[in-house]
């Protein structure tokens, strides 16, 4: 018996000890740990949500003002409901958001993107089904996402504790697990309220997305964390937040979110935008299992609103100067003599890149001297990555600095979607000559043709706006101070005024007006649009000086 029992001994320590080696240091099983959160919540009986109230979202990547901790724009959604089948890999949302926003096709704004059809009804639905994705705006047919769209929507069904606790035990997702003590955070989590241990289960989800749940003492699933791929800054910061998990029947279900998309930290030294609240609300009607057995993709689902980005569609609009359209936004390029200029490079790389394969079709062996940065919403900067690793100099208001320099230029690893700056940098990224920060007034020139590029005094849209002017061809380059994508609105916008009254102040003679969202439009167009507001009266501004300001603001 004692000899039995040495190597019985001997065998559970050895069988502990192989255990033990299955997990390197710092890490641990993370079953345990997914079967104890299953358990809390009853998640093997939990085959579908469906909760309702009131949210907010925002519009990602418009963002005013380089500042820590500012939070994206909090536009309300009411009469919210959602149903998640987490069996048939669907989800149904619906709510009512004020029209005239960006289009049904941007779940939630990541990237915002301008130049597309924008909401024309109060009611919005989005809907996915798989690989498929679509988005109604009112009681109009289906508009199908994109393909990146589509994806991030399959991928938000399982960013919930129930979602992520299924999709954990899918092929593919390999869980690892570790452990981190946390701190008292400023009341974001509502849980964390001492120097407390807590669990992490990390998976793969979709074959490419790292997921990590974050799993308190009490077994309590309460942030889902996964970096997704956005243009702009590349690896990007998706977290989901649930709070004030309740009972309903035999399943619990968390009654308040709110999601951060972009870093959710104030201090962080590493970056300029942090801290922005994307999704959030309380949501306290909740049904579970009850949901539709099947989302049917419609028949007549109309095509994504946004184009290829890699069309590139040229035309000359003056001499040497060139409209790169056909995809989503435009990008235009005025040839000198021994080099090329470019305004704007919007969307993404892809795009980009496309664009300079074109311009140096028709420019060949001029490098791009320049490109300039009309402003810093996500939209306009997919691109700027790409400018400089092949050698420009971007030019941009002395606002954006901070910004671009820290989360945009920069030798940053991506991980979801590496792109060429990210894979291949240029050892010039830190030290050549990569960016113009300009404060009014910025001249391009030759000596034979001059270009130049104008500070657009402060808007309601943006700080840090530029606008380019040739004054020889009268053409004047802007991004969304007048886009021409879609009829005008019926009063003039803020930035339409503001774009006027620059335009004034200047004393630009101008004749054709070039967006990057729209097609190029004669100054009379512009001028019709703005009806009343165009009629300016010169009075004295400000300590004496005599400026240009709308009439009504004066009297007259």
């Amino acid at each position: 018996m004692k000899k039995f029992c040495s190597l019985f001994a001997m065998y559970l320590f050895l069988n502990i000890a192989v255990q033990a080696q299955d997990f390197p240091p710092g890490f641990v099983d993370p079953y345990p740990l997914l079967e104890a959160a299953s358990e809390e919540i009853n998640e093997r009986n939990f085959h579908c949500v469906t909760f309702s109230g009131a949210g907010y979202s925002g519009p990602v990547g418009q963002v005013y003002e380089n500042a820590p901790n500012v939070d994206w724009e909090r536009i309300p959604m009411t009469n919210y409901t959602r149903t998640i089948n987490w069996e048939t890999a669907t989800s149904i949302e619906t709510f009512d958001r004020e029209p005239g926003l960006n289009p049904a096709s941007w779940k939630y704004g990541l990237g915002w993107m301008g130049g597309t059809p924008t909401q024309q009804h109060t009611r919005q639905t989005f809907i996915v089904n798989g690989d498929t994705a679509w988005a109604i705006d009112g009681n109009e047919a289906p508009v199908s996402a994109s393909a990146e769209d589509a994806e991030r929507f399959q991928l938000d069904i399982w960013l919930n504790p129930p979602g992520f606790l299924k999709a954990a035990r899918m092929p593919g997702a390999n869980p690892k697990a570790f452990w981190r003590w946390e701190q008292i955070e400023m009341g974001r989590d509502g849980n964390v309220v001492n120097l407390t241990k807590m669990h992490v289960v990390a998976i793969t989800v979709l074959g490419k997305y790292r997921v990590d749940a974050t799993i308190n003492p009490q077994n309590q699933i309460q942030r889902i964390h996964v970096m997704v791929n956005e243009p702009a800054l590349g690896d990007f910061n998706i977290e989901q937040e649930s709070t004030n998990q309740q009972q309903f029947g035999d399943v619990k279900w968390p009654t308040n979110w709110h999601s951060h998309q972009g870093w959710d930290d104030n201090f962080q030294f590493a970056s300029e935008s942090t801290g922005h609240n994307a999704y959030g609300g309380v949501f306290p009607n909740v049904q579970p299992n009850v949901c539709a057995d099947e989302v049917p993709v419609p028949t007549n689902l109309q095509p994504s609103p946004r184009p290829d980005p890699e069309i590139v569609v040229t035309e000359e609009i003056a001499d040497g100067v060139y409209m790169l359209g056909g995809g989503p936004a435009n990008s235009y390029m005025v040839e000198f003599k021994d080099w090329v200029a470019v305004f704007e490079a919007p969307i993404n790389e892809r795009r980009s890149l496309a664009v300079i394969e074109e311009v140096v079709k028709l420019a060949p062996n001029k490098p791009i001297r320049w490109l300039i940065n009309s402003h810093i919403h996500f939209d306009v900067i997919g691109g700027l990555r790409t400018y400089l690793h092949i050698g420009s100099t971007i030019v941009t208001q002395r606002k954006n600095i901070a910004m671009l320099n820290r989360d945009v230029l920069n030798y940053r690893t991506e991980y979801i979607d590496p792109d060429i700056t990210s894979m291949w940098p240029p050892t010039e990224l830190a030290e050549g000559y990569n960016y113009e920060a300009i404060n009014e007034n910025f001249v391009i020139t030759d000596n034979e043709r001059i270009l130049r590029v104008y500070y657009v005094q402060p808007l309601d849209h943006v700080q840090g706006m530029l606008m380019a002017y040739l004054p020889e061809e009268k053409i004047a380059f802007q991004a969304d101070l007048f886009n021409t994508h879609e009829p005008p609105p019926d009063e003039p916008t803020d930035a339409m005024q503001t774009f006027f009254n620059q335009i004034q102040r200047m004393s630009l003679d101008v004749e054709t007006i070039a967006p990057v969202f729209g097609k190029p439009v004669p100054y009379s167009e512009f001028i019709e649009a703005m009806g009343d507001g165009a009629r300016m009266c010169e009075t004295i501004i400000s300590g004496g000086a005599i400026g240009m300001v709308p009439c009504e603001s004066v009297g007259h």
